[in-house]
């Protein structure tokens, strides 16, 4: 009587070496892209110091990295939806929407490897804490034309956005979007009124 409960052992022998290459694969995909999350959150901290030439240098690095990844996922599958990898292009996009901003270029599509809808909304709802940010840091210099500026440009990206009522995974960060518009309409509301503040007790004086 033949023995039906034998395995075919060259199958899972098989198995074992996919699932072995794949976690080796994941590990290093890993690793990557903490490199790339960093430089993008380094990129960031260099653009709020008006160091632009740093902070492109850095994304200039994120971008040799994604590339490289971008090869590892032709050859292993299902490597492009690990954890890591998504935070870290959000951030990135985050970083090249700040990068457009400063440099007064149209808010619009980042062109990267592996950039997809849901990496774009992602680093464009976190755009708009960068965009308060930036805002109370110019506001303390006394620059109110560029807290204008963050002002308008968050009203335009949050016109864009509300409509599409994001839910998922993204609906923490679409409501946190929220919150910095009302942060900003704080910032500029307060502005406005010390502005008035003061046109009123100049006025008075001249009389």
């Amino acid at each position: 009587m033949k023995n039906s409960a034998a395995l075919d052992a060259n199958h899972f022998k098989r198995l074992r070496g996919a699932l072995a290459a794949y976690g080796e694969a994941r590990r290093e995909v890993i690793k990557r892209s903490s490199d790339v999350l960093t430089r993008a959150k380094q990129a960031i901290f260099a653009f709020h110091r008006d160091d632009v030439r740093e902070g492109e240098r850095l994304l200039e690095e994120a971008d040799r990295i994604l590339a490289d990844l971008a090869r590892r996922f032709r050859k292993v599958a299902g490597l492009e939806f690990e954890g890591s990898y998504r935070a870290a292009l959000e951030e990135y996009t985050e970083a090249r929407l700040v990068e457009s901003f400063l440099r007064g270029k149209k808010i619009g599509a980042v062109q990267a490897p592996g950039i997809d809808e849901d990496a774009y909304l992602g680093g464009l709802l976190d755009f708009t804490g960068e965009l308060v940010r930036r805002a109370v840091t110019v506001a303390t210099r006394g620059d109110y034309e560029e807290v204008d500026r963050c002002h308008r440009m968050m009203t335009a990206v949050m016109t864009e956005i509300i409509p599409m009522n994001i839910t998922g995974p993204l609906r923490p960060k679409f409501d946190q979007a929220k919150t910095n518009l009302r942060k900003m309409e704080d910032i500029a509301y307060d502005i406005a009124i010390r502005s008035r503040g003061r046109v009123e007790k100049k006025g008075g004086a001249i009389a």
